[in-house]
């Protein structure tokens, strides 16, 4: 197996685990990350999954989503195959000490879930005045 084959298989194996003790599938979200001066916006896509059932958690340094998606079925269909019935979304980050933990904003809107974690205020570049004399 040649390195680029490797990369793939261990990111197939990092998009979804399963749990043996519910058989239930835990999928890794898809996040995009933008960082400015003023901090960092993570946008992460949890399909399905209502304000409910979502946990935000900051603990040590770590940030940890949580999520169990509904997937409603209309009670007139039977159901003949279901390969992940309620599909369950985890992903950890590790957050840099420059940024503000207390102060995250959280927002969930249309399966999309938006972070704000500013700066702290000593971390902000800023401008220092240069006097002459």
């Amino acid at each position: 197996m040649n390195e680029s084959n490797q990369v793939v298989q261990r990111d197939q194996n990092a998009i979804a685990q399963r749990r043996e003790d519910t058989q239930a599938m835990t999928l890794v979200p898809a996040v995009d990350i933008f960082e400015t001066a003023s901090g960092v916006t993570l946008w992460a896509d949890l399909p399905g999954v209502p304000r409910d059932k979502l946990e935000v958690n900051v603990h040590d340094g770590s940030l940890r989503i949580e999520g169990e998606a509904e997937v409603p079925t209309p009670p007139s269909l039977r159901v003949q195959h279901v390969e992940v019935r309620q599909p369950r979304y985890a992903r950890t980050f590790t957050l840099s000490p420059d940024l503000d933990a207390s102060r995250i904003e959280a927002n969930l809107q249309d399966g999309v879930l938006k972070l704000t974690i500013p700066r702290r205020e000593e971390a902000r570049p800023r401008r220092i005045e240069v006097s002459v004399g």
